[in-house]
């Protein structure tokens, strides 16, 4: 991890694209300003953490339909044989 040091109103910049200003100071809270293209997505990290559950619980869900779709077509095929 890499670790700077900023005082109000100074930024750190990451690749040639995003900068990141320190806006306020107050108390132990930081607000920062993130300039980025549009195409970069950018969430707190508790929000990216619950977007990520999301999407696996919504793969668990969609493999999960797909072995039962699959069943009942073998179902189906062994039906129709018989």
């Amino acid at each position: 991890m890499l670790v700077l040091t900023r005082k109000l109103k100074e930024a750190i910049q990451i690749g040639d694209d995003i900068e990141i200003t320190v806006l306020a100071i107050s108390g132990d809270q930081v607000k920062l300003g993130i300039n980025a293209p549009k195409h970069v997505e950018i969430h707190r990290k508790e929000i990216y953490l619950a977007i990520q559950a999301e999407n696996n619980a919504a793969s668990l869900a969609s493999k999960t339909s797909l072995h039962e779709l699959n069943e009942q077509l073998k179902n189906l095929k062994g039906g129709k044989q018989s």
